[in-house]
């Protein structure tokens, strides 16, 4: 009925056929919508149109589904049962697809639009997390990405990029041209001429152009119903997102829309820009309910946004408004500052919760600053515009984002969309402020934004059409105008000035970032830039913005007790600082480069000056700093600064043109000189009350991503000021900021009013090299870029050695990315390569991982170390120290200067002539009597003074020697004007001729009580009292008494004297009231103690000061003597580089011959001086205080002499310890422990216990144990047979299938026994342990069992955090920290015994046998229950419980005894094959390895042995029956059917029959017993091989062997001829059907090669060898024999003779023969044919099992890791995109393990496995509990072992051989081959436990 109503609404007749949309038939869909676009097609289409119209009226119906939003049963009712809510959303929508394809499919229309892209754009939109690239080298706009498909199908090669994560998501500008390069562009995008694109049929997008409008109108009607105001300010983001999700469907039919191409677009672009459309549909008349309600609810929106609708009469806002009225927004401070008063204290915002600011109220400012039209009002014109207005609304929906975006290749509707965006921009800021997700709407905001903005022409034509710049300064200014609190800076009570709350949330959680960002990004446009720096409103906006960031965050100094609550507002403030102002400024800068850009410098410099006099009135401030408070921010003041520095320097305006009167720098360098001093109080502790904070923010402020915004600036200003302003009060006021004029007097006392003793001497050394930092920097005054590059790097790298990327991080590069050195450019490449030393990683044992690192070149350090640089530049005073530690090291390396240097004297680049002025400090009076009165005084021996004082004071005089005026007037015209009180001190003011002037007398105020003052008043006053020193500061006018004496100097006085002089000139109004002092608060009156004048004869002159100084830093009278009186060259020639490196006395040295150099006079006075020969000194004391000093010195020297010695001592013992205790890489330089060989002198072995001390053999009660780490593992089973490596899978096609592994074939072998044979006989024929075997280790020391268990105990009562845990029995050694996690007992047992043991003994093989199998027989009772069986017992189960149960029980009855034994003897097996593979696979290099693992395998043995013995083998099935004896025929053939048969003995594994005859002995076992049993399984192992080559060749071969064996069988050494045995082994195998099965596709297998006699023998001894290997390892490790060592070829003669197999009078001359080693115990023929027949029976069932099963030669290579790609991109872009296996989603953190190549998801709960994640899993089934893991998204490697895990590092390095974690800098990455071996290494050796210190535990859940 409503759709009837509606049709009706639409005023055309009723549509034809009413029920048509049943829901249902597609077919009917189809019919109706080709008849409509039939009908559409025809000229007169109205009739068409309207059935249409009706049509779409009553399927997108914006009634249904709401309601259904609402309230799913009357939905489902009203719906006609759709079947609930979601149906009706579905029908609509395959309605729009079937009406858009006009009847056809939409598939297909899909292709067909397609098909007309003209588009030449990827615009691929991405969102969070997306890995895109950026090429600095192809991009114009910083902003510039790529999408990877993009990047890898473009030449990038050689370019510099780098890969990201994208943090607020993107879009690809491939084939954009107005932001990169058209080099850069994809093959795809290369731009296509549109000539190529055919045109598009009308009628395609026809149905398109009628139906989008309807469904995008339909879609806004959905949201304006959904949106509810949320009540009473509760955020409703549920409801919200519930209508998002409702929409999901509609918004991503239009992205795939979007997605259709250019032509799509372009009808998109009309639909949402086209006025007339929006206006008929949205516009509420009509009769029509539903639409009217909607259009309420949109106006109820606009309102509660604070938005008005203006009425159409009214002219509306932005477009039309005329441009002059832009100006309303700046009526500047002053308007404001009348309403400061209202201060608004609604009860909210007084609960803001910040403590300290809570009690600040709010400053409202009035609304006069605010443009209406800008802030206030909205007028909606198209669906673009309020479908962006419901985006915000709904604070950007990820969905609607990336349709937006995705439309952005459409020309048209780019510009459209970006003015509708700036149109928006005051309500995204205000959506903003108010957001509880602000993190994630600001990312989305600057997601759109920077795709607008980054276009230079559109942003240009956007800022002329829409005042852009307006809007945005506007909006920022209105968005902090919020925050504002009342400063309290100066004048608590009368300020007039407002700042920022750092407090506030807005600053707190940088909110206004997105809005920064865009300004940023549009002032990198000159054209905008252009804009904005002419108009001259704007200027003054954006001064009054800066305004509010200068003087926040005010901190006041603690004086009584400690801050109780820290502030963290710092961090908010600086970066407000640099964000909001700094980073707008660069971009301004960046425009002003040429001489053509003055005017806008001008314009700065005027509103910026305006603005700061402004804020000297609004803080009421006169020409005292308040005390104790000090503000970091000062933007308005580094404005200025760096506006005069480019003017100067690129724009070459004259400086003096843009600076302000004198009184204006006066005010100008207080508060930026009160940093400087607050730097140097902070540094002396002054502030400790303030908490760490302070620290913090001095630190922020000089650290590299500020200092060029912050400490640069205000240096340079400072710079500029001194060189304008009076030298003398300059100096004069640094002294009084820093506090430290009292101490300087010639007094031995003085009084500090204003400064703890204390403090005093790291003030003065502050102050000074503040001056020194001042006269020498050369940032701002003639260093060109290069050169400032360069000086930054060499200070970063005399530090510390760098690495590339820290180096980058370090030097300051201008913060906005627009401006010249990019990081990464050419110059900074060029300038690395000329300066620094390229260091490769190296790898350490210890497995430390070293980055590359660049370290300076020697010339550097010979030329450029700069001290000054390096100290402006130090976050960390260490740093300095640092620097100074490593210029030592060098020029005693290098030989120059072998004692302790001083910071050398460097050469400055020349001052840009502006700033000549800076100099005149250096030659001012003021500066020459502090440097004198402080030379004096550290001549003699003052208090408070120190070797940095000194070398200050002598940098400053060498910087004046440097810095002389041209023409040296002897005497200069004295200075007009009333006579000052420094005249009597210095004729004149230039360095050079005061350094010769000699000074008698001096009258000083001091303290009643000082020394100076008892004696006559003209006495000699050399005195060194150095009792407590203090003196006075009062302004004191002396008139003159008489000529000798020079006057009391006071440089407070001077210092306001000066400026009355300056306020009174500038003053021209003559009644101007002479401004009050305010330093008043400054002494406190009263507490200055009675003082009184003293007048000390001095009777030096500089000159004569520093040839005494030099004497006393010598120790030597008379030490100097002027180098020109022998050479008069040096006065020709004066860069002599002997004086360029060394200590105080070569600067003297250096001082002096500069000073003669400059004058005659000096020079001759210098000689003068030097021939007085030094009168002994007068009086006793001094002789006393200097010979003190001296002592002091010399005790020193030897103390740090004695501390050296010990320390290289200390080294020494320590590296020898490392070396014997940690050896974990190189087992070859190693001493054995006497553990393992005991010498056969000593009667019992003797343990030390590393906890108690005591030595002393093990016994039964108190049983000593070795320290060892029981791991299970699975190294063994990754040895494959092939020798080419597996590589790491890169393509879909190359998977790793573990066939061919070790372990793989050993399992198939083992259940393939278990299906035919016994199954207590199958677990004695084969060994386990391949996989989860257990592996033991030891470091070798001992402790007592006793002594371990209370060492466990106070591990578990310590509650420190280890990184092992206790419970599990984790410790480390007590002695060498090593991790363990069991102890091993010790046999007691004297070693003469086993040496009685070892004596061979004549006793035939037959008798021997018969003993072992009596020894055999024997039960092994378990000894008697002492302390050593227990621990015997419990031992073993830490053994079984290393490794999971699936590795322990194989057999089929489960918890059988055999399979206990199995286990025990596989234990032994694990350990020797191990230790085999870490000597590289094979014997040869011999015994020097032995005790490098420091073997545990006799103890091992020990405990096995004592196990094994408990279970006897019934004797009826003891193979060693089988081996040695004929049994009786009818025996072997009742193999009844229904029993299983017994594992024939060729099918025995020859090592695991070994290891039980072995371990099956009594211990300690005989060596001829040994050797009896290595003799005996030798004859069957030779068996074996014979029967396997048997196999392996075709039957014509078998047949020729059988043939000439069998000739030979009757010759004496038939038995050891390999010819006999292989024939005799043939005919017996004949009699069964092993040979018959072979079908002629087997033979295609074997090998046709020929077998010669040579082949056939090296195929014997291969298969011999392993087995060799094994028992010559066994018999080292139980007799203590050493291995020889051999060449490859001769391995098997060597070890067989070693074992005894030899006989001794074996001849080598003719060529050995494997054979001769047999020594049959029993006829050969007889014992093989007895053998051959189990086979025999075998085979005649199963021939193939049979053959499959016999043993084959065993061609195990090295376990290796899986080779890696060369370049890791090849790694990352494969594997980050793939799907989990398990739930098909591309996981979060992909990892991938090296040793399978298994793919598996880090922490992914899709693949967790009762609470297991899957990498932990994966590391138990796959390495036992042993996991290497590559990280794909962070390029490291982690490891897991057990129940802890570790990063291990990265084996991928960049070019500049640095780890690239988390993938952050995103530079190519290539595999270090080094690395990789040492992580194989490690996984090999099984030390990754020892060697990586950082474990943690990882509860499963990686």
């Amino acid at each position: 009925m409503a759709a009837a109503a509606a049709a009706a609404a639409v005023g055309g007749p009723q549509p034809p056929q009413p029920e048509l949309p049943a829901p249902g038939l597609a077919v009917d869909k189809a019919a109706t919508a080709a008849h409509l676009k039939a009908a559409l097609s025809r000229p007169d289409n109205r009739a068409g149109a309207e059935e249409l119209q009706a049509l779409l009226e009553r399927v997108l119906s914006a009634e249904r589904p709401l309601t259904a939003a609402a309230d799913g049963e009357e939905a489902a009712a009203a719906a006609g049962g759709g079947g609930g809510p979601g149906a009706a959303e579905e029908e609509a929508l395959e309605w729009c697809k079937c009406l858009l394809a006009g009847g056809g499919g939409y598939e297909e229309f899909c292709a067909a639009v397609r098909a007309y892209d003209p588009a030449a754009l990827c615009g691929l939109v991405w969102t969070a997390n997306f890995v895109a690239y950026r090429c600095r080298t192809c991009g114009i706009s910083p902003c510039m990405s790529l999408c990877a498909e993009c990047f890898h199908q473009g030449d990038h090669t050689g370019h510099d990029f780098n890969m990201f994560r994208s943090q607020a998501g993107g879009a690809c500008d491939c084939g954009d041209s107005n932001v990169m390069r058209e080099s850069g562009f994809c093959k795809r995008h290369q731009i296509k001429s549109s000539s190529n694109i055919p045109c598009v049929p009308k009628d395609l997008l026809m149905m398109s152009e009628f139906v989008l409008p309807r469904f995008i109108f339909c879609l806004i009607q959905y949201l304006r119903e959904g949106y509810n105001e949320p009540a009473a300010d509760v955020p409703s983001e549920k409801d919200l997102n519930k209508v998002l999700q409702l929409l999901e469907p509609q918004i991503s039919f239009l992205e795939d829309l979007t997605k259709m191409g250019g032509a799509m677009r372009s009808v998109l672009t009309q639909v949402l820009t086209n006025q007339q459309n929006y206006k008929d549909l949205t516009s509420g008349l009509g009769e029509n309910a539903c639409a009217k309600k909607s259009h309420e609810k949109y106006l109820i929106a606009l309102k509660s946004s604070g938005l008005t609708y203006p009425e159409d009469k009214l002219v509306y806002g932005i477009q039309e408004q005329s441009a002059g009225t832009s100006t309303l927004a700046v009526q500047g401070f002053a308007g404001a500052a009348g309403t400061l008063g209202q201060l608004d204290s609604s009860d909210e915002e007084d609960q803001d919760g910040s403590q300290g600011l809570g009690k600040r109220k709010r400053v409202k400012l009035s609304s006069s600053t605010k443009d209406q039209s800008i802030m206030d009002v909205l007028k909606h014109k198209s669906f673009l515009e309020e479908l962006l207005f419901w985006t915000i609304k709904y604070e950007f929906p990820q969905k609607m984002v990336t349709f937006l975006l995705n439309m952005l290749p459409d020309q048209e509707y780019k510009v459209a969309f970006t003015k509708t965006f700036v149109q928006h921009y005051a309500f995204i800021m205000k959506t903003l402020k108010k957001s509880h997700e602000s993190d994630t709407m600001s990312n989305r905001i600057v997601h759109i934004s920077v795709q607008l903005f980054s276009n230079e022409e559109l942003a240009r034509q956007v800022t002329e059409e829409c005042q852009l710049l307006d809007i945005m300064v506007t909006v920022l200014l209105y968005m902090m105008e919020s925050c504002l609190i009342k400063s309290e800076l100066q004048d608590e009570e009368n300020s007039l000035h407002v700042v920022v709350n750092c407090g506030e949330a807005l600053l707190k959680n940088n909110t206004y970032w997105p809005l920064v960002s865009d300004f940023i990004n549009i002032l990198s446009h000159q054209s905008v830039a252009k804009r904005f720096l002419e108009d001259h409103g704007l200027l003054v906006t954006w001064m009054n913005f800066v305004s509010f960031f200068q003087g926040m965050n005010l901190n006041k100094r603690e004086l009584n007790e400690h801050v109780e609550f820290e502030s963290q507002t710092y961090y908010a403030a600086f970066a407000a600082e640099l964000e909001a102002c700094a980073q707008p400024m660069w971009g301004l800068l960046s425009h002003c480069k040429v001489r053509e850009t003055q005017e806008y410098t001008r314009n700065v410099v005027r509103y910026c000056l305006e603005a700061l006099q402004d804020w000297f009135d609004a803080i009421n401030f006169v020409d005292e700093p308040a005390p104790n408070q000090v503000t970091f921010h000062l933007p308005l003041h580094r404005y200025y600064a760096m506006f005069l520095s480019k003017a100067v320097k690129c724009q070459e305006l004259d400086l003096d043109s843009v600076l302000p009167d004198q009184e204006m720098l006066m005010k100008l360098m207080i508060h930026p000189l009160q940093i400087q001093a607050s730097l140097a109080e902070i540094h002396s502790n002054m502030w400790v009350r303030n908490g760490l904070q302070i620290k913090g923010q001095a630190m922020t402020y000089v650290q590299s991503h500020f200092c060029n915004s912050m400490i640069d600036p205000d240096i340079y200003l400072l710079q500029v000021c001194a060189s304008r302003l009076d030298p003398d009060y300059f100096i004069s006021s640094v002294f009084e900021r820093f506090k430290v004029v009292d101490l300087l007097t010639m007094a031995s006392q003085h009084q500090n009013t204003v400064l703890d003793a204390e403090h005093e001497r790291s003030m003065l050394e502050g102050a000074l090299t503040f001056l020194v930092i001042l006269l020498s920097l050369r940032l701002h005054l003639g260093m060109s870029d290069d050169e400032i590059l360069r000086a930054e790097m060499v200070a970063q790298l005399c530090m510390n050695d760098r690495t590339h990327s820290s180096l980058l991080d370090l030097i300051p590069e201008n913060p906005n990315p627009k401006s010249g050195i990019i990081p990464g450019s050419y110059s900074f490449e060029s300038v690395l390569s000329a300066v620094a030393d390229f260091k490769a990683p190296v790898f350490e044992p210890g497995g430390s991982m070293q980055q590359g690192m660049y370290t300076p070149k020697a010339e550097v350090w010979d030329q450029e170390f700069d001290p000054v640089m390096v100290i402006l530049r130090t976050v960390y005073r260490r740093d300095v120290q640092s620097a100074m530690d490593r210029y030592t090291a060098f020029l005693k390396q290098s030989g120059k200067f072998p004692g302790n240097p001083w910071p050398p004297y460097k050469k400055r680049t020349p001052l840009h002539p502006s700033y000549k002025g800076l100099m005149r400090l250096l030659h001012c009076k003021t500066l020459h009597i502090v440097l004198f009165t402080l030379l004096y005084k550290i001549l003699m021996d003052h208090q408070n003074l120190s070797e940095h004082v000194l070398c200050m004071v002598l940098y400053l005089i060498e910087l004046g020697l440097e810095n002389s005026a041209e023409e040296e007037s002897d005497e200069e015209a004295s200075v007009c004007g009333p006579e000052r009180c420094h005249d009597s001190w210095f004729p004149g003011s230039n360095l050079v001729s005061n350094m010769r002037h000699f000074i008698n007398y001096v009258r000083v105020r001091v303290p009643e009580t000082a020394p100076e003052v008892k004696r006559d008043s003209l006495a000699s006053t050399s005195s060194d009292s150095l009792s407590s020193l203090q003196s006075s500061r009062r302004p004191k006018v002396l008139q003159r008494e008489n000529s000798g004496t020079a006057q009391v100097f006071s440089l407070v006085a001077e210092r306001r004297k000066k400026f009355q002089e300056i306020i009174n000139r500038s003053s021209s109004e003559a009644n101007q009231v002479v401004r009050p002092k305010t330093s008043s608060k400054w002494s406190a009156p009263g507490s200055a103690p009675q003082l009184t004048t003293a007048i000390l004869e001095i009777k030096e002159s500089i000159l004569s000061l520093l040839i005494k100084l030099h004497h006393k830093l010598s120790g030597k009278q008379n030490s100097y003597y002027p180098p020109w009186l022998d050479d008069i060259e040096i006065l020709i020639q004066p860069e002599i580089p002997k004086y360029n490196h060394g200590d105080g006395i070569t600067a003297v040295e250096r001082i002096l011959l500069k000073a003669a150099l400059q004058s005659r006079m000096n020079k001759r006075i210098i000689e003068e001086i030097c021939r007085k020969v030094t009168p002994p000194v007068p009086p006793k004391k001094i002789t006393a205080a200097e010979k003190k000093t001296l002592d002091k010195e010399e005790r020193r020297q030897k103390a740090r002499e004695r501390q050296q010695k010990l320390l290289a001592e200390f080294a020494s013992r320590q590296k020898s310890f490392m070396e014997t205790a940690m050896d974990v890489d190189s087992p070859e330089n190693d001493i054995p422990m006497e553990i393992t060989t005991a010498e056969p002198q000593v009667s019992e072995a003797v343990y030390d216990c590393v906890i108690c001390g005591q030595s002393g053999p093990s016994s039964e009660d108190r049983p000593t144990g070795l320290v060892v780490l029981l791991q299970a593992s699975s190294v063994l089973g990754q040895c494959r047979d092939n020798i080419d490596p597996k590589k790491l899978p890169i393509t879909e096609e190359e998977q790793i299938y573990p066939w061919d592994t070790c372990a793989a074939v050993h399992d198939v072998r083992l259940s393939l026994l278990q299906r035919y044979f016994k199954d207590s006989s199958c677990l004695l024929a084969v060994s386990i342990g391949w996989e989860g075997g257990v592996y033991v280790q030891t470091c070798g020391h001992t402790l007592h069992i006793d002594c371990h268990k209370s060492y466990m105990e106070s591990l578990r009562n310590d509650q420190v955090l280890q990184g092992f845990s206790v419970d599990k029995g984790e410790f480390t050694c007590p002695l060498c920290r090593q991790f363990a996690n069991s102890v091993l007992p010790c046999f007691p047992g004297s070693n003469v015994e086993s040496n009685l043991w070892q004596r061979p003994s004549n006793k035939s093989i037959q008798d021997l046998i018969k003993e072992v199998e009596e020894l055999q027989g024997r039960p092994g009772a378990f000894p008697s229950e002492t302390n050593l069986s227990k621990e015997m017992e419990s031992v073993m189960k830490d053994i079984k419980n290393t490794t999971q149960k699936k590795y322990r029980d194989y057999s089929k009855t489960p918890g059988s005894p055999d399979n206990d034994f199995l286990f025990m003897y596989s234990v032994a097996r694990t350990n020797l094959e191990l230790e085999l593979i870490h000597r590289g696979g094979n014997l040869c290099s011999g015994g020097a390895s032995t005790a490098g693992k420091r073997s545990c395998l006799n103890q091992l043995f020990h405990v096995l042995a004592l196990h094994m013995r408990l279970y006897s083998i019934d004797s009826e099935f003891n193979p060693w029956r089988k081996l040695t004896q004929l049994v009786e025929e009818e025996n072997s053939q009742q193999g009844n059917e229904e029993q299983q048969p017994e594992v024939p003995v060729l099918y025995h594994d020859v090592t695991s029959l070994l290891l039980i005859q072995i371990l099956m002995m009594p211990q300690p076992l005989r060596k001829d017993h040994f050797t009896c049993i290595v003799k005996v399984l030798f004859t069957l192992l030779y068996t074996q091989a014979l029967v396997a080559l048997s196999v392996k060749c075709n039957e014509e071969d078998r047949s020729a062997w059988k043939h000439t064996g069998a000739l030979k069988k009757n010759t004496s050494d038939a038995e050891k001829s390999y010819e006999v045995l292989l024939s005799f082994v043939i005919s017996e195998l004949s009699k069964g059907k092993l040979y018959h099965e072979e079908g002629t596709q087997e033979c295609a297998m074997v090998s046709p090669v020929a077998w010669s006699p040579e082949s056939m023998e090296k195929y014997l001894q291969d298969f011999c060898l392993p087995f060799l290997r094994i028992t010559s390892l066994l018999q080292h490790h139980l007799f203590g024999e050493d291995l020889p060592s051999c060449q490859e070829e001769e391995e098997f003669s060597v070890l067989s003779s070693c074992l005894g197999l030899l006989p001794t009078f074996y001849q080598t001359e003719h060529p050995f023969i494997s054979a001769s080693c047999l020594d049959w115990p029993v006829p050969a023929f007889d014992i093989i044919s007895q053998w051959c027949l189990e086979i025999n029976s075998f085979t005649e069932r199963h021939a193939e099992q049979g053959k499959a099963l016999l043993i084959q030669e065993s061609r195990w290579k090295l376990p290796h890791l899986l080779q890696l790609p060369e370049n890791y991109n090849t790694i990352f872009q494969y594997y980050h995109r793939k799907t989990c296996s398990v739930c098909t989603k591309v996981p979060k953190d992909p990892a991938v393990c090296l040793v399978c190549g298994t793919f598996v998801c880090l922490k992914g709960l899709c693949c967790k496995q009762q609470s297991y994640c899957e990498c932990v899993l994966h590391s138990q089934n796959c390495g036992a509990g042993t996991g290497i893991f590559l990280l794909i998204n962070a390029s490291v490697i982690i490891i897991i072992r057990g129940h802890r895990f570790c990063l291990w590092g990265s084996v991928y390095l960049d070019a500049h051989g640095e780890e690239d974690r988390d993938l952050r800098r995103g530079k190519p990455l290539y595999i270090c081959k080094e690395r990789y071996k040492v992580l194989e290494q490690q996984w090999i050796s099984h030390t990754f436990d020892h060697i990586n210190k950082r474990w943690g535990p990882h509860y499963n859940g990686l």
